[in-house]
């Protein structure tokens, strides 16, 4: 009989335990301690251009860590790439690093956060790589490794631009996604960026199922739709961005923009 009841009391205790187990995850969910919004609130602080997150001051940091490699890497193509489209992709490294380096430092400033004077491990990596290569292949080297580079901090522009709540990164952020997409389109006019690469290396990382239309079926033409037009007898003043006629893909970018204001 005793047997029988501590057999009971072991069964019943191990039943209270696995409720609690179940039942914690909810119970601190009710506090919302480290959740997403918890996190948030605790890593904000308050300035007089709005609160800077986490994300925003780590926004800061990738734009000064990507001027201190990619500059120096634009430099180096101007003077060791042996065609002119590497060359003139070069020069708007320089150019536009130059120039977004100049207002991620004045914004850091005014918001009193730390960042870096030289770049990250992995970035010395690239710049290693592209100094011992050449020919060819340093040109192909210089294209991926940037245009890659470039395409996942594209990523956290949108990010921070879509998110931030500090007047100062919204306006780096719209400065940043100019100067990325520009160097962006003058990297792929080179013809030398590995797409295939890049899809399978994001292809690799990604956690979620793609949507969206199923395969196109060759055998079937598919109807292309009307075209979304203006109503009404409203003037328009805004035009289009250019595109030259008979070219494939969008011009560079003009990242001719007004010096940030005092």
């Amino acid at each position: 009989m005793l047997r029988r009841i501590n057999g009971t009391a072991l069964i019943i205790a191990a039943l209270v335990a696995t409720i609690g187990a179940l039942a914690f995850p909810v119970w601190s969910y009710a506090d919302r301690s480290g959740t997403g919004q918890a996190n948030l609130n605790a890593a904000t602080v308050a300035t007089q251009w709005g609160p800077l997150s986490a994300t925003d001051r780590d926004f800061l940091v990738k734009v000064r860590l990507a001027g201190l490699w990619e500059l120096p890497a634009g430099q180096q193509a101007l003077e060791r790439a042996p065609s002119e489209a590497i060359k003139e992709t070069g020069d708007h490294l320089v150019v536009g690093h130059t120039d977004l380096d100049k207002r991620a430092r004045k914004v850091a400033a005014q918001l009193n956060v730390p960042l870096p004077n030289q770049p990250n491990e992995q970035q010395q990596g690239w710049l290693r790589e592209l100094s011992a290569a050449s020919g060819p292949e340093y040109e192909r080297k210089f294209a991926n490794l940037l245009r890659n580079a470039h395409g996942k901090v594209f990523a956290l522009v949108a990010q921070v631009r879509h998110t931030t709540r500090n007047t100062l990164i919204r306006q780096l952020a719209s400065d940043a996604n100019q100067t990325v997409l520009d160097h962006i389109t003058m990297l792929e006019s080179t013809g030398l960026v590995d797409f295939d690469a890049m899809a399978n290396e994001a292809a690799g990382n990604a956690t979620a199922s793609p949507s969206g239309p199923p395969p196109p079926d060759n055998s079937v033409t598919v109807p292309s739709p009307p075209a979304v037009v203006p109503t009404g007898d409203q003037t328009f003043t805004s035009q289009p961005s250019a595109q030259p006629e008979g070219e494939i893909g969008s011009p560079a970018v003009n990242t001719n923009r007004p010096e940030p204001s005092p």
